[in-house]
């Protein structure tokens, strides 16, 4: 699947990408609200990881590029929620961008190309994204998208009283989509 937008491509990853991705999930401004930048290995793995789903669902956390570059600029997309939570099981949108990239705009084109295809072509009934509370930028996109905050989980990846445990949830139904996007 390829997403279109006025200034954006998403698109499936691809074996090429893996230095960009690595810069990506290596930056330590991208990563502040996770664990860790990511190390190469860990990269590579989660690169694979993310090429596995498109291929089983055909739906990803897809590479980012502005339109006419070749070069990814981050990642955006769908990807089922790989853990145990009380929402799940379900479909999460995910998103991040190079830091030179943040403050245009992009993030939100990105993530509303691929709650269309979720909602559109995919057919999902819901949509979910959660981020750590200090994420204020993330919080107020995914407000913008008119998704709605649905209280709190404790990731369970995380040990207790890890700093980063504690989530907010926010959740998207398709109807209430459709509503913002008729046609």
């Amino acid at each position: 699947m390829i997403l279109d937008g006025p200034r954006l491509r998403l698109r499936p990853w691809r074996e090429a990408d893996a230095d960009a991705f690595a810069a990506l999930n290596a930056d330590p401004e991208v990563m502040r609200h996770f664990v860790a930048p990511l190390a190469r290995a860990e990269s590579d793995a989660f690169l694979a990881h993310i090429m596995r789903h498109e291929a089983e669902h055909g739906f990803s956390f897809w590479a980012v590029e502005r339109s006419g570059e070749a070069a990814p600029i981050g990642l955006c997309g769908l990807q089922r929620v790989g853990f145990a939570a009380p929402f799940a099981p379900a479909v999460e949108i995910g998103w991040r961008l190079m830091p030179a990239h943040w403050r245009q705009g992009l993030a939100g084109e990105a993530a509303r190309l691929a709650l269309a295809a979720g909602f559109g072509p995919l057919g999902l009934a819901e949509i979910v994204a959660f981020t750590v509370p200090a994420n204020e930028r993330s919080r107020r996109l995914m407000e913008r998208l008119g998704m709605r905050a649905a209280g709190g989980f404790d990731h369970p990846r995380l040990p207790a009283g890890h700093p980063l445990r504690r989530h907010l949830l926010y959740r998207l139904a398709r109807a209430d989509w459709a509503g913002r996007h008729p046609g």
